[in-house]
Parts: C-alpha cells; sequence; structure tokens
C-alpha cells in the first residue's frame, strides 16, 4: 500500500516538474512525510534524489543548446556544494519540529517568489562585448550560492527559486542562460546533498524507487506537454498550492503535535 502512494504521489510531483519546468520539488518532502509516511530526515535524501534527478534530465538539451554559463555554475556549486554539507549537519541537531516550520517558511517564499516578477535589474555578471566581469561577478555569486547550499542540505529543495533571481534579477544573467545554469547548480548540489545525508541514514528502497521512478517518467511525459501549457497560469495556481500545504505544515506541526 506504501509503494502505491508512493507512486501516486510521485507522479503528481513529477507532472509538476515536468510542467513548470521546476518548482515542484518544493511538495516532495511534505508527499514524503505526510502522505509515504517518512521521518522529515529520510524524506529530506528521497527528495534531493528526485530534484537532481529531474534537473539533471532538464539541463542536457540547454547544454547541447550552449544555454549554460559553466563557469559561474561552478562558483555556485563551489559555494554551495561546502554549505550542504553545514546545512546537513546544522538540520542533524534540530528537532523535527523545527525543521518542519522552517521547511514551511522556505515554502512561502517559494510561492512568493512564483508570484512576483522577474524584472532585470542586476548588471554585475552582465554578458556585454568582451564577456563577463569575473572581478564582479564572482565575489556577488559566492554568498548566494552558499545560502542555495545550505538550504538544499537542510531542507532537501533545489533552491530554483533562489537561484534564477539570484542570477536575473541579482547579477544581470539573461533569463535562457540562467535557467541552464540554474539547472546545473541544483545537479551538483543535490549530489552533494544526498551524499551528507547518507550517513546512518535507513529508508524503504522500494517505497524511494517507486517515488523517485514515477517522479521521473512522469516529469519527462509531462514535459513534452508543457511547451502547450499555460506556464503563467500553472505558476501562478501551484503557488497557492504551496502556500495551502505550507499552512497545513505549520498548524499541524504547531498545533496537532
Amino acid at each position: 500500500m506504501t509503494v502505491a502512494i508512493a507512486l501516486i504521489f510521485g507522479a503528481l510531483i513529477g507532472v509538476l516538474l515536468g510542467l513548470l519546468g521546476g518548482g515542484g520539488s518544493i511538495l516532495a518532502v511534505p508527499a514524503l512525510v505526510y502522505a509515504v509516511g517518512l521521518d522529515v530526515r529520510q524524506a529530506i535524501p528521497v527528495s534531493l534524489i528526485v530534484v537532481g534527478l529531474a534537473s539533471a534530465v532538464g539541463v542536457a538539451p540547454r547544454v547541447r543548446a550552449r544555454q549554460v554559463q559553466w563557469r559561474l555554475a561552478a562558483i555556485f556549486a563551489g559555494a554551495g556544494i561546502p554549505a550542504t554539507f553545514v546545512g546537513t549537519a546544522i538540520g542533524g541537531h534540530m528537532p523535527q519540529q523545527a525543521l518542519l516550520i522552517g521547511f514551511a517558511v522556505v515554502m512561502v517564499a517559494a510561492g512568493a517568489r512564483m508570484l512576483s516578477g522577474t524584472a532585470h535589474m542586476g548588471t554585475a555578471c552582465d554578458v556585454g562585448d568582451e564577456g563577463i566581469n569575473w572581478r564582479r561577478c564572482a565575489p556577488r555569486s559566492i554568498p548566494a550560492g552558499f545560502a542555495v547550499g545550505l538550504l538544499t542540505g537542510l531542507f532537501g529543495v533545489g533552491g530554483g527559486f533562489l537561484i534564477i533571481p539570484a542570477l536575473v534579477i541579482g547579477l544581470g544573467v539573461e533569463m535562457t542562460i540562467a535557467v541552464g545554469t540554474s539547472l546545473l547548480i541544483i545537479v551538483a548540489n543535490s549530489a552533494a546533498g544526498v551524499l551528507s545525508h547518507l550517513d546512518g541514514l535507513h529508508i524503504d528502497r522500494a517505497v524511494t524507487a517507486a517515488f523517485v521512478g514515477a517522479a521521473t517518467v512522469c516529469s519527462l511525459i509531462a514535459g513534452h506537454f508543457g511547451a502547450r501549457a499555460d506556464t503563467q497560469r500553472l505558476q501562478r495556481w501551484f503557488a497557492y498550492l504551496v502556500f495551502g500545504v505550507a499552512g497545513f505544515v505549520l498548524i499541524d506541526t504547531i498545533f496537532l503535535r
């Protein structure tokens, strides 16, 4: 029965990932905790596997299309990978209730980000005639990369809702390049996050395989229909769903446990 539930909710997460191109993974941890019945510390690495695989699938065509800024991704990942281990260490000393409340706060931030615009404001990493000025770009990229990695280790989220605005609004990277670069950063951070959670981890392999497999397959299928869907409307309704789930997590954690 648990495997069947994992298949159903993994498929739902995969559909959201395929249609929206990201963001659906923010619901993976709540689904694994409340529907599948995993402990939050078991749910985080499973969520990271889903995030990493979905991002790897998504970044492949963008690499072929040369829509990835490799050096910028390396700077973000270089700061983010150590931070994932720091986040995991911090999470290991936090009670489950505190982790769930923190995750709900992250969900609210993600939902708000989905409803906001993406005005082009930054110039630090703007590509001019002579390319990126790395003396200006690198120092501003390192703190952002560290913050994303910290969240990845703590809560099992890919951090795309932070990486995209950091690249586009904060640093001035073109949206097309920012999306591909973000996916590559998420792959690296997710892999580090999974490794950082392996020590002493005991999870049901059948449940994990069912959830991850269903999410990956359904994200590929839904991705074929994503180009025809009204992405802005989907993202708006998805943000409202994220707010609702965050509210449920807060009420359950604070008042019902």
